[in-house]
């Protein structure tokens, strides 16, 4: 979204896209259709301006709220462990054939 493709597009092209979505690219429509909730995806454009300008600041606080894929979890928590941090990390059973 901070590429120039996207950041050249106007509010409304962006809202549109937000709202409505993009057939065949996997891009979904995020609207209700109702004028009520427009606020909520005008605020989604005006997120989307926000990042082209993000400090490093910004960004290092955005990558802590990505979500972290199982098998990457289990290992922060045995480093954690090992490095002193509390109990270890649960284990699976093993798979029995």
């Amino acid at each position: 979204m901070r590429q120039p493709a996207t950041q050249t597009l106007t509010d409304g092209e962006l809202f549109y896209i937000i709202e409505n979505g993009v057939r065949l690219t996997g891009m979904p429509a995020w609207g209700t259709g109702k004028p009520e909730d427009a606020d909520e995806t005008w605020h989604l454009v005006h997120f989307i301006r926000h990042l082209a300008a993000l400090s490093d600041e910004e960004l290092e606080q955005m990558k802590t709220l990505n979500p972290v894929p199982p098998s990457e979890s289990q290992q922060l928590e045995e480093e954690r462990f090992l490095k002193g941090g509390g109990d270890p990390p649960p284990r699976s059973a093993p798979h029995h054939h």
